[in-house]
């Protein structure tokens, strides 16, 4: 197929050339920057937590005084496990997928300075770490003797558990066992390394940073207080959790049961996602809605010119050009133009991701994404091409030129 008679004939028609060419350029800096967002998406909705999720639940108690909350801790959490099923009631701060409590940054070193990570801590009572199911992958879990009370917001000269991406970011290259870690003035020893344990929110921080978290025992105390970790048979967890609202009402009727946050952590991990899971379902709607309108431009377009050129379809017909000639000659026409809108398509797709960067803090944009972009338009600019092209290309050399 030569090139040149296509390109002549593409320059006596710059305008709807140039417009179909921008369309696909359009196309092209939406899909892959699209693709990427929702990439990322369906990675954060899939992250591991690190806990044995499907047995546990959460009950969040609100509304008690500071000084109650020894009282309230030992009433609720022999009231909880006294329910038919519960096979542990413990004192948590938090939970994967639940409320943000426990964020701040850690340096490796005494003196006061740069930040060397922003982490959430975890901070569980006498049976919370095995209840949780965490899997150790170096050290050890916390010992009896290190579950103490404290004053501030996590235990001072703490004995903790860091995650294997926290320890990798934190010492690259070195055992993370007994390194120590500082929050202002506060001191921990790090103990162990988990597998996993991902933050309560790990969607807000930068990507690669959702497992940066700490785990920290420590005893009831008005900073440990009013949120307790059932552990129940996944098929008796939803009875467990009816039992567990009703009898809040009696163990401790002076309080105030957050609904939000008492969840089971399938339910929690569900609505942490719930906006992530809407917008990948917008994105997907935006791509289709954006490729179908690029496919009718392209087949309006090419049935415009398969109508116009229908004398010279006769004459080139006449003159023993085959089927598969006139095929290719639209087939290769539609392969240029998009060609030149995926150029384009790509300087568009880098720009939009440097927007993207500066105004919601998103990573950059693989280079991997624009092939898969490249060739879906190909793709989806031969597909739209075929009907006007196998009609230019089925009509009989007599009728076309008879119509000349």
């Amino acid at each position: 197929m030569q090139i040149r008679p296509i390109l002549a004939a593409l320059r006596r028609h710059r305008l709807a050339t140039v417009l179909i060419a921008l369309e696909i350029a359009l196309a092209c800096a939406v899909l892959c920057n699209a693709c990427f967002l929702i990439s990322g998406r369906l990675r954060a909705m899939h992250v591991q937590s690190g806990v044995d999720e499907a047995s546990l639940a959460i009950i969040k108690l609100t509304g008690f005084e500071e000084t109650q909350s020894v009282d309230l801790n030992a009433r609720v959490q022999s009231g909880l496990a006294g329910i038919a099923g519960v096979q542990s009631a413990t004192l948590v701060n938090t939970a994967p997928f639940g409320e943000k409590v426990g964020t701040a940054g850690v340096t490796t070193g005494r003196e006061p300075g740069h930040t060397h990570a922003t982490v959430d801590y975890y901070l569980g009572g006498p049976g919370a770490f095995q209840a949780m199911g965490l899997h150790v992958v170096a050290g050890r879990a916390p010992q009896p003797d290190e579950y103490r009370a404290f004053s501030g917001f996590v235990p001072d000269e703490a004995s903790v558990l860091v995650t294997r991406a926290l320890a990798t970011h934190l010492w690259p290259g070195l055992d993370p066992l007994g390194k120590e870690l500082w929050c202002d003035r506060l001191h921990f020893r790090v103990v162990g390394v988990l597998d996993h344990l991902v933050r309560p929110n790990p969607t807000v921080f930068a990507q690669g940073t959702a497992e940066w978290s700490v785990f920290a025992p420590g005893l009831s105390s008005p900073r440990l207080a009013g949120t307790y970790l059932l552990k129940a048979d996944p098929t008796q967890l939803p009875r467990v959790m009816r039992d567990a609202r009703a009898a809040i009402g009696k163990i401790a009727p002076d309080v105030v049961l957050d609904e939000e946050f008492s969840r089971t952590l399938v339910e929690l991990r569900d609505r942490r996602f719930r906006q992530d899971r809407a917008m990948a379902g917008m994105l997907i709607g935006v791509i289709l809605a954006l490729l179908l309108v690029t496919a009718l431009g392209i087949v309006g377009l090419a049935s415009f010119w398969v109508q116009q050129r229908r004398k010279q379809i006769g004459i080139r017909r006449a003159v023993g050009a085959t089927r598969r000639d006139i095929l290719g000659y639209f087939q290769t026409e539609n392969f240029l133009i998009v060609s030149g809108g995926i150029v384009i398509g790509m300087v568009l797709a880098f720009a939009l991701n440097l927007v993207l960067m500066k105004f919601y803090e998103l990573p950059r944009l693989p280079l991997y994404y624009l092939p898969f972009g490249a060739v879906s338009l190909w793709l989806l600019g031969q597909l739209a091409v075929l009907g006007p092209a196998m009609r230019a290309a089925a009509v009989p050399p007599v009728v076309a030129t008879r119509s000349v």
